[in-house]
């Protein structure tokens, strides 16, 4: 297949790529054929990948974004180029924004094919927070440098490397009570393999996807309390669940230390659902997989003796 796939071949710059979405996106697109540079701060953080690649097929690349040589001498040949950056920490505007205007430009000026950049749902130019803003104003000069970019704002993601699901289900396992933030939120949970082949579907036909914003979600909404719950039950456990009133909920993300801060509470409280206006998955030929799917499997190891847990809840 991939000899076929229109990417076999190709050398795609992915800026942002030891993450983790960036090692999904990579695995993808390593799938297809294509060459992977992967661009990043610390590109040895992706190093584990290298067994997945055949000889040559992928090379490493310190990049600091918020620099233009840095961005440039990154997508230097490059066929493509994929924008992963994000940061809820330190200069928001300046690192999610001004990398995006950076690679955009460098890409234009190199003549690459195509470019996507990841935003997300909820990007929104008017937001209270820093990091919805930075992520709508990314956009708009992604599209003014490069205007044929592929814009997709996923929801968010998980899967067994995450930490989301996997840090709710860590707290879950060793705590009897739990609380709960923003527990009505919304939220469509989107599996992290299906937004990597979202990221290559939109590079394998940039004629039909560039310029164009898309809003990818799981196939499924669920609330923030109902999401706990089934964790609980597919750890075999009985853990009290307290919904913890929004103020309260304002006030712990406002102090220091804490794992969630006041960006992510008031992104969490807004819910994390498409808006309807955009294409989504469908029209990239992926249909997602719901987070049930797999929640069963990955909650074996939290449980009491793994795979060999008792039927009564603990």
């Amino acid at each position: 297949m991939a000899r076929r796939d229109p990417l076999n071949g190709k050398l795609v710059t992915v800026i942002g790529g030891s993450g983790f979405l960036g090692d999904h996106v990579v695995q993808a697109l390593l799938w297809r054929g294509a060459r992977v540079r992967i661009a990043s701060r610390h590109p040895e953080k992706a190093y584990r990948l290298k067994p997945l690649a055949q000889l040559g097929q992928i090379q490493f690349a310190r990049c600091n974004a918020t620099r233009a040589d840095s961005a440039a001498a990154a997508v230097a040949g490059a066929d493509a180029v994929v924008n992963l950056i994000g940061t809820f920490s330190g200069d928001v505007m300046g690192t999610i924004c001004g990398s995006a205007q950076n690679i955009a430009q460098a890409a234009a000026r190199a003549g690459c094919e195509a470019l996507v950049h990841v935003s997300a749902i909820g990007a929104d130019a008017e937001s209270a927070a820093d990091y919805a803003r930075a992520k709508a104003e990314s956009e708009a000069v992604v599209l003014a440098a490069f205007p044929t970019a592929t814009i997709l704002r996923p929801s968010v993601l998980f899967g067994e490397d995450d930490r989301f699901v996997q840090m709710f289900a860590g707290l879950i396992a060793r705590l009897p009570v739990l609380p709960v933030f923003a527990p009505q939120a919304e939220l469509q949970p989107l599996f992290v393999d299906d937004a990597a082949e979202a990221v290559a579907a939109a590079l394998s036909d940039p004629a039909k996807h560039g310029g164009k914003i898309y809003e990818i979600a799981g196939p499924e909404a669920v609330t923030m309390l109902e999401l706990n719950r089934r964790i609980c039950a597919s750890q075999n456990r009985k853990r009290g669940l307290i919904e913890v009133p929004d103020a309260l909920s304002a006030l712990f993300a406002a102090l220091p230390g804490t794992p969630m801060n006041s960006d992510q509470w008031t992104l969490l409280k807004a819910g994390n659902k498409p808006s309807g206006v955009h294409p989504g998955l469908k029209e990239l030929g992926i249909t997602p997989r719901p987070l049930g799917l797999f929640l069963d499997r990955w909650m074996t190891r939290y449980r009491r003796y793994g795979r060999f847990n008792e039927r009564a809840p603990s």
